[in-house]
């Protein structure tokens, strides 16, 4: 005897129609408001939540000519609901959602992410969309982006990190500092200079200098981080993708001798991770050189 397997819920046909009512009503406090949200009218959301409740047989809202409330078992069930909807979401944003966007501080190292963006936009008919934070981490955190390139190590077991490839340090110095006549500066001496740090997405921390104890001035991006190296407040340390990039009259840039590269790093949070987002990871992860490569430096 073949299985019967019914499309609908209960005695009833409970749908999705009758599940969102139930959670706007929740969450807009009155049938009126609700209905607007739902763009239907109120006697037919008022009909809606009535097939409903007969369903279930449970009152689920408590309702008066002044106030509306949920009863005790409708606060249960629209508890219960919203997680059940926000699933249902999700699962269906994994394969509609066709775009993504890529965080980052400052300058995507190049020619690496054109050759990821390519990739992935060919490959899945998908589109990506850099966007430039000043705290890629927050990003991911309010999911304004789906992913980040970072050139520092991410803290968390709720983000996932795929290490891609180095980038060789330079040093930053104002034109009106001595050091801007020089050819390169060790980095050991560099460690005994004033420093400015960018704390929130640099490539660098005081840390780097175990000795260090000269002053530190701090800021949060890297537009602020360029303009107190011009104004001679301190000097800094840049992936040299910036003296491919960055022109600025007052800032010279100069080798690093003996720097510790930077690590560029693909971040997303572990429970984000979308098959489209896997996509981009493996995109990213396939076009990084090989460590130690001849071919680092053209990505930096």
């Amino acid at each position: 005897m073949p299985i019967r397997l019914d499309l609908c819920l209960g005695v009833m046909s409970i749908e999705l129609r009758h599940l969102r009512a139930a959670v706007a009503i929740a969450e807009a406090g009155s049938f009126t408001a609700a209905a607007n949200a739902l763009h239907i009218t109120q006697p037919a959301l008022t009909r809606t939540v009535q097939q409903l409740e007969t369903s279930l047989g449970v009152r689920l809202f408590d309702r008066t000519s002044r106030a509306l409330a949920l009863t005790e078992d409708g606060a249960g069930f629209v508890e219960k609901v919203r997680v059940i909807l926000g699933d249902l979401d999700s699962a269906v944003a994994l394969y509609t959602n066709r775009s993504l966007v890529l965080g980052f501080s400052w300058l995507l190292p190049d020619p690496w992410a054109q050759q990821v963006i390519d990739d992935v936009e060919t490959n899945s008919r998908a589109t990506v969309v850099p966007r430039r934070c000043d705290d890629p981490i927050a990003a991911l955190n309010n999911a304004t982006v789906d992913a980040a390139v970072v050139r520092r190590d991410v803290p968390g077991d709720e983000f996932v990190q795929h290490p891609l490839f180095e980038e060789q340090r330079i040093a930053a110095v104002s034109t009106a500092s001595p050091l801007a006549t020089r050819e390169s500066i060790d980095w050991a001496e560099f460690g005994t200079l004033p420093l400015v740090i960018n704390t929130l997405s640099g490539t660098t921390s005081e840390d780097l200098w175990p000795n260090h104890d000269g002053p530190v001035v701090t800021c949060s991006n890297f537009d602020e981080w360029l303009e107190l190296i011009a104004a001679d407040r301190g000097v800094g340390t840049v992936p040299e993708v910036a003296r491919r990039r960055v022109t600025h009259r007052n800032v010279q840039f100069i080798p690093l001798v003996g720097a510790p590269p930077a690590v560029v790093r693909f971040v997303y949070r572990r429970n984000r991770a979308t098959p489209l987002l896997r996509v981009l990871r493996d995109a990213a992860i396939r076009h990084s050189p090989p460590p130690g490569s001849a071919t680092v430096a053209q990505h930096d």
